[in-house]
């Protein structure tokens, strides 16, 4: 049986200095602490990854703003009932805070039998107590907004968890709640995710609202290259013929500690029997041996003769899968390396689940969205003994002959591209993009690499204690407006997510061989902040663009000099040209003994490497030709055609929205250059806001003779 094809992604190696893991003397992990410093803030959204202490930090603010900020309670609303255990009883004085965590078990009502509607009285209740904390769901607290209002919410701290789960949607009933709430203004907020985009590419907030929180953000980067024990991240995709269940021992090591998560019963790779699918697994695993009386977990021996303790959360035979999750939950095995060794899923074991021994999150068929995907890689980021790696691997089907099995196939290959995509953003240093000029300096705390700062040109600097890279670009522009320069400084990565999750874009990006770049990085990206900020003056959405263009074409220039040379490349630009050229799994870490510098030496190669780093030359990358040249090492030529004609075959004329961006560039052209670009010209760029500008014309033309 042939392995299952690999579209090699991420590999990130990172310092494992401890950092992110020691507390301070009042028992705070760095993450907890810069979120404690902004505690006297009124609305408050943290952005931290899976397994930094977001509960924790939570704790911390919640207890000071009942003490000394004069709240009268708080309310903790999480997405689903098994979260709920995150926000227990915690003693935080004994590791130095000046009080304990502390939940009266009739409070926190994701323990409570019965459905969401039913537990409203209690939020009610609760109200009318003197208690001051209460844990709920997200529906919960909707049904209790709905039937009481906001106004009984007056002087409270109301802390929602997973905030992606808020949409600026008016359908989004958790998102109209917490405008309701803003508009009231009586009331406190926190806000804590670790994605801060959604898979549907809706916006969280509104941009109004958003500017009224006060942002605390800490990255991957900090987070995993501050961990003890864990020191490299790896994220593949793999593509599979025939079923799954078949090709499972393919990417599944049964010594590593795995959550398997098998396809929804409604995707393509799913046999529609999720039971038998669960038992050919442990078939293929082993001699199953029965049921572990105490915990419910299946025990299946394997060849060479160990008993694997596996959960099945695919079962959902409530008296079956309820003693499971019970045991999973135990908190006497918290610590228990042996307590399980596979956990297999469908719908559960995502987002807020903790198991920390978890090695390998193996998960079958596409998710719905980025955020999920995210979620599921989380499982396995835990810092735990002994565990110094940890992956992620998506296994896919791949199309059969009929087209329309093809183009479902096309969809999840450009869904998985653009999860690699942002994975690759999230887990690089945060990137600071200045203005170059003859006044330029060295900032303290940056280390500009051999020979220090270099005034005559652009220079790269790394801070390691924060994980910033400042990067000098000729031609940038500056955003002007403290929201401006909030977006810039907070949320380049939802930019770029938003980019490449906007199928149009990719498609053309990756198949389209006669792309211009500019057409993706100025009009399609352009169009994306003009939707999402459309109150930021047109200076600004051009200082916004181009700050996303260049975090997002920096990875991949980085990536490309990694890939392709040891050694400083020039970087083809203008097109397409880079395609095929030779692919590697991506390494952003070069290993012992200078661990996690080589994405830094990427980036500084790729600046060294060209004449002037200016924007121009950075809106000429195309930010896809480097996921091509690893697809074409995945695909056959074939099947590469067969995609090319699938979405040739989608393409359409240009419109009159584009037509106007066009105009919008080929005016400030003209400002630049003293002329209008020409239908003639050679440069592709030009000659395509020449096209524009004819289209618009040719229209006009036709209404005046109409």
């Amino acid at each position: 049986m042939p392995a299952p094809h690999a579209i090699p992604a991420v590999s990130v190696t990172y310092a494992k200095d401890g950092t992110s893991t020691k507390p301070n003397t009042l028992g705070m992990r760095p993450m907890q602490e810069r979120a404690y410093q902004k505690r006297g803030e009124q609305y408050l959204l943290i952005k931290s990854p899976p397994a930094s202490g977001k509960s924790r930090a939570l704790m911390f603010i919640a207890l000071d703003k009942l003490e000394n900020q004069g709240l009268k309670q708080a309310i903790i609303v999480v997405p689903e009932k098994s979260i709920g255990s995150s926000f227990e009883n915690e003693p935080l004085s004994k590791f130095g805070f000046w009080a304990d965590w502390q939940v009266q078990p009739q409070w926190n009502l994701c323990n409570a039998p019965g459905a969401d509607g039913g537990k409203v009285e209690s939020v009610k209740q609760f109200l009318d107590s003197g208690d001051k904390v209460l844990v709920c769901t997200h529906a919960t607290f909707r049904f209790a907004v709905d039937r009481f209002g906001v106004e009984v919410l007056d002087d409270r701290l109301i802390a929602v968890d997973e905030f992606h789960h808020v949409s600026s949607n008016p359908d989004n009933k958790l998102g109209d709640h917490v405008r309701q709430l803003m508009e009231r203004d009586k009331a406190h907020i926190v806000a804590m995710t670790g994605s801060y985009f959604r898979g549907d590419a809706e916006a969280v907030l509104h941009p109004d609202d958003e500017s009224r929180f006060e942002t605390v953000t800490y990255t991957y980067y900090e987070q995993l290259n501050g961990y003890q024990y864990l020191k490299q991240l790896d994220i593949g995709y793999y593509f599979y013929s025939g079923s799954y269940s078949d090709e499972i021992m393919q990417v599944l090591n049964p010594k590593e500690k795995t959550i398997l998560h098998i396809p929804n019963v409604n995707s393509r790779e799913s046999t529609k029997d999720k039971l038998r699918e669960v038992e050919h697994i442990l078939e293929e695993l082993g001699d199953w041996q029965g049921t572990d009386p105490q915990t419910g977990f299946q025990l299946v021996k394997t060849a060479d003769g160990s008993i694997l303790r596996i959960a099945d959360l695919v079962d959902d035979d409530p008296n079956k899968r309820d003693r499971v999750t019970a045991a999973l939950k135990d908190p006497a095995h918290k610590n228990n390396r042996d307590h399980v060794d596979i956990i297999i899923a469908l719908g559960m074991a995502k987002e807020g689940f903790d198991w920390i021994w978890c090695e390998h999150a193996l998960t079958v068929g596409y998710r719905s969205s980025l955020t999920e995907i995210i979620q599921i890689i989380g499982r396995a980021t835990r810092d735990a003994p002994g565990k110094t790696r940890a992956r992620f691997t998506n296994l896919i089907a791949e199309p059969d002959a009929s087209e329309e099995a093809v183009t479902e196939a096309v969809n999840d290959t450009l869904k998985a591209i653009a999860a690699s995509l942002l994975m690759e953003q999230v887990l690089a240093p945060r990137f600071e993009f200045k203005p170059k000029s003859s006044s330029s300096e060295p900032t303290e705390g940056f280390d500009y690499g051999e020979g220090g700062y270099d005034p005559t040109r652009c220079n790269v600097g790394f801070n390691p204690e924060t994980g910033q890279m400042q990067i000098e670009i000729k031609g940038l522009a500056e955003p002007k407006s403290p929201e401006a320069q909030r977006i810039c400084r907070e949320d380049l990565t939802e930019l770029v997510t938003a980019f490449v999750q906007d199928k149009p874009t990719i498609e053309q990006g990756l198949f389209n061989s006669e792309v211009v770049p500019e057409e993706l990085t100025q009009v399609r990206m352009g169009k994306i902040i003009q939707e999402k900020f459309p109150n930021l003056d047109p200076v600004d959405q051009e200082a916004v663009r181009q700050h996303a263009i260049a975090a997002i074409n920096f990875v991949q220039s980085a990536k490309q000099v990694i890939v392709d040379s040891p050694q400083p490349v020039p970087p083809e630009v203008g097109g397409s040209s880079d395609r095929g050229a030779e692919t590697k799994p991506i390494d952003f870490g070069d290993g012992e003994p200078s661990p996690n510098t080589a994405l830094i030496d990427g980036v500084r190669q790729f600046a060294l490497s060209v004449t002037e780093l200016d924007m121009d030359l950075i809106d000429r990358i195309n930010p896809f030709g480097e996921a091509y040249a690893i697809l074409s090492k995945t695909m056959s030529e074939e099947r590469l055609r067969q995609v090319a004609e699938i979405i040739a075959a989608k393409r359409v004329s240009l419109s009159i929205e584009e037509a106007r961006d066009l105009a919008k560039r080929a005016f400030r052209f003209k400002q630049e250059k003293g002329r209008l670009p020409s239908l003639t010209a050679i440069d592709p760029w030009e000659k395509r806001m020449a096209e524009g500008v004819a289209f618009l014309q040719r229209k006009a033309q036709e209404e005046r003779d109409a």
